[in-house]
């Protein structure tokens, strides 16, 4: 095993908040990485109270634990005196320690406190236990793990403040032998023609969360940017304030396209902070909001802006996804909390398993409202049922 300084320890090593998520696919070097800068920071820094935790004790000796030692002997640093094979803890001549426990041991997740804490694969323990470390974790915060679904992390933590967040491929470990790299990479040609295998290299290949099954959209794909000769054809404006945030999503026209950018999605913002936003990133289109919120539109349009109300009928939400599915749509790479959301908007089951036409918004729905409001404002389809243009009937020129 080759532990040469990769780009994914280059990346890494540059994270700076307190807790810091590591999201990658298979191979990208993610616990031999973290573990190398661990080792590093307990040599270099005294005192250190460094704790590995993972699901279960066969879990950290078949993974995370082997490769501690397996760095350690080949840094030469490796010591066996130094090691507690009962406690799982390794003994730095400093004063700091590195130890290894798991979470399905109650007495640990409650027990002493620690500088540092990296949980190796997290989305395999539920958010209590990592609730019950963190309030014990005086100082960094480490999580891995490969995106096969959402979970905790997806709703609790990326975003937060004091959060990092990356993903990594296997291109980011140059150690790989090219045999390896070769297996990986069967996988893409095999995606074009299998559901199976489109979503295995969604998330071993290109470090992405896979395709939840009942996804409501499914088909979106990512855009690096926005082409230069888009057009901007409109916005959708969902309204949010203490706990949901405000959205606007521009839609833009390319070709045969239709493309989503996702400007605005943030917390605590009046009306007229909304106005002011609009104004200085120069949203010169129609806006189309949520109707529920008629006293905002009224003031956004006061300061001159042109945002009209979007009227919901009964079946508005299936009719926009409908809508969206029925076109060829991209999301700029920047929408983060767009996909975010795509990625959890499922149709929900009922008891026996059968699909309801209602969706399931695990990951939240405000930048997805939007984003329906545009759409079907802009595509003006005859057949839309019960949905109508209120603001036609409203607001005449």
């Amino acid at each position: 095993m080759s532990y040469k300084s990769t780009t994914t320890v280059l990346k890494l090593r540059k994270l700076q908040a307190r807790t810091r998520i590591v999201r990658g696919g298979t191979s990208a070097g993610k616990t031999i990485a973290i573990l190398l800068i661990l080792i590093s920071y307990a040599c270099n820094n005294d005192n250190k109270e460094i704790s590995v935790v993972s699901e279960s004790i066969p879990h950290l000796r078949r993974g995370a634990l082997k490769d501690f030692i397996g760095i350690l002997k080949a840094l030469n640093r490796y010591r066996e005196k130094k090691f507690n094979r009962s406690t799982l803890k390794y003994q730095f001549s400093n004063g700091s320690y590195i130890e290894f426990f798991s979470t399905d041991q109650p007495d640990k997740l409650r027990g002493a406190r620690r500088t540092d804490l990296y949980i190796n694969e997290c989305n395999n323990i539920p958010f209590d236990a990592y609730q019950q470390l963190a309030i014990r974790t005086s100082q960094n915060i480490w999580l891995d793990y490969n995106p096969t679904s959402l979970f905790w992390v997806d709703k609790e933590l990326i975003g937060q403040p004091d959060t990092d967040f990356i993903t990594l491929t296997y291109k980011d470990n140059e150690s790989l032998p090219e045999s390896i790299v070769k297996e990986i990479e069967k996988a893409k040609d095999k995606a074009k023609t299998s559901t199976y295998w489109k979503n295995w290299w969604r998330v071993y290949g290109l470090g992405e969360v896979g395709q939840l099954e009942g996804a409501c959209i499914p088909d979106w794909k990512e855009i690096k940017q926005l082409p230069i000769d888009a057009k901007l054809v409109g916005a959708g404006l969902d309204f949010g304030y203490t706990v949901d945030s405000t959205s606007i999503v521009n839609l833009y026209k390319y070709n045969d396209t239709y493309i989503f950018d996702e400007v605005l999605y943030r917390t605590g913002m009046l009306n007229r902070d909304i106005s002011n936003f609009i104004k200085n990133n120069e949203i010169n289109c129609y806006i189309y909001a949520d109707s529920a919120e008629p006293k905002s539109i009224a003031e956004i349009r006061l300061s001159g802006i042109d945002v009209f109300p979007v009227t919901k009928g009964r079946d508005s939400i299936v009719y926009g996804i409908n809508l969206i599915n029925q076109n060829k749509v991209f999301i700029t790479r920047r929408s983060k909390n767009l996909k975010k959301e795509l990625e959890g908007y499922v149709w929900m089951k009922d008891k026996q398993g059968n699909t309801l036409q209602k969706p399931n918004p695990l990951t939240g729905d405000h930048a997805i409202d939007a984003a329906r409001y545009v759409m079907m404002m802009v595509l003006e389809n005859p057949n839309r049922g019960n949905y109508y243009l209120y603001w036609k009937r409203v607001y005449q020129y």
